[in-house]
């Protein structure tokens, strides 16, 4: 790939505002730089499920979500097998079953399929889509030269997304540790007893009623604050 293009990727990185736009630059500009390529889409495999990362502008609806859905397709066997699949021309193609007959309704009429090497992920691919029959052969090599380079964009946009969901289970962690320790000092002040034996009067009820400690203890709280409010004493459950 030229340091023009290398460039460019880089500079999709900095001007990107999220992950969202950062994909969909990087397929964009895929279907400019691959001969032949008129959609550009990403797949990865998350939670033991393939899904669409991002797709580039005039990618047709369900390309992509047709072949998950059926388990067979170009997409899903180059991530799944790591190993490139091409065609040519589907209205001569065998494989996968009802899917290129699906394409071909879309306009799709040739395919390339590229794996990509994403770290902590069993499989991903960039997958790119022709409305002529063999409009891809002379951008195979394009297409490969550009998912080595996509790779580490790719990899750079998970770390991030990895982060943030790591962030929020913290903050969500916090948010549920910080409710419970409100629902013991309630029930501490209401009936006169001390941290451990309140925490275990909330497990056993968490228990009895089969409600999760933290809505129980959130059902608790929010009791609490009526009665602030209102002056009325919290009814009993």
């Amino acid at each position: 790939m030229s340091s023009e293009t290398r460039e460019t990727l880089d500079e999709a990185m900095a001007r990107s505002s999220g992950l969202d736009t950062l994909l969909r630059d990087l397929t964009d500009r895929a279907v400019q730089d691959v001969p032949g390529a008129v959609a550009c889409s990403i797949t990865v495999r998350r939670a033991d499920r393939l899904l669409t990362l991002a797709g580039s502008r005039g990618l047709p609806n369900g390309l992509d979500q047709r072949q998950y859905e059926n388990g067979s397709g170009p997409c899903v066997d180059a991530a799944e097998t790591r190993t490139e699949q091409y065609s040519p021309d589907l209205a001569e193609e065998t494989r996968w079953s009802a899917y290129p007959a699906y394409a071909l309704s879309t306009g799709v009429r040739c395919v390339l399929a590229v794996p990509l090497d994403v770290e902590g992920e069993t499989g991903a691919a960039i997958n790119l889509y022709a409305v002529e029959p063999g409009a891809l052969e002379a951008g195979r090599d394009a297409a490969r030269t550009f998912a080595a380079r996509a790779t580490d964009t790719v990899n750079t946009a998970l770390r991030v997304e990895r982060r943030r969901e790591s962030a929020a289970d913290v903050r969500t962690a916090l948010l549920s540790r910080s409710v419970i320790d409100q629902a013991i000092g309630i029930l501490m002040a209401q009936e006169r007893v001390d941290a451990s034996i309140a925490l275990e009067r909330l497990r056993r009820a968490s228990q009895d009623r089969n409600v999760k400690l933290r809505d129980l203890c959130g059902d608790l709280v929010a009791r609490a604050a009526r009665v602030s409010r209102d002056g009325r004493p919290p009814s009993r459950r």
